[in-house]
């Protein structure tokens, strides 16, 4: 699995997100993904809108993620 693949199953899963994913490995990875969707959210509720988009594939072919989540908003300010 690589970041373009994974990059990919989040926006699929998480319609007009933009995401970005590195891995130094392609088994470890890290995601920033920026969604309207997550306005509301609690920080649990948005890792768990992004790991749902990766079913299964979470332990097996990606054996960690660590995600950043923000809202455009955020994004904006940080």
């Amino acid at each position: 699995m690589t970041p373009s693949d994974i990059e990919q199953l989040i926006a699929d899963g998480i319609p007009g997100c933009r995401v970005q994913v590195s891995s130094d490995d392609n088994t470890h990875f890290e995601a920033v993904v920026v969604a309207q969707d997550f306005a509301g959210k609690r920080p649990l509720q948005r890792h768990q809108m992004v790991y749902k988009t990766l079913g299964s594939r979470m332990g097996g072919d990606i054996h960690a993620l660590s995600i950043t989540a923000l809202t455009p908003e955020e994004q904006g300010s940080a």
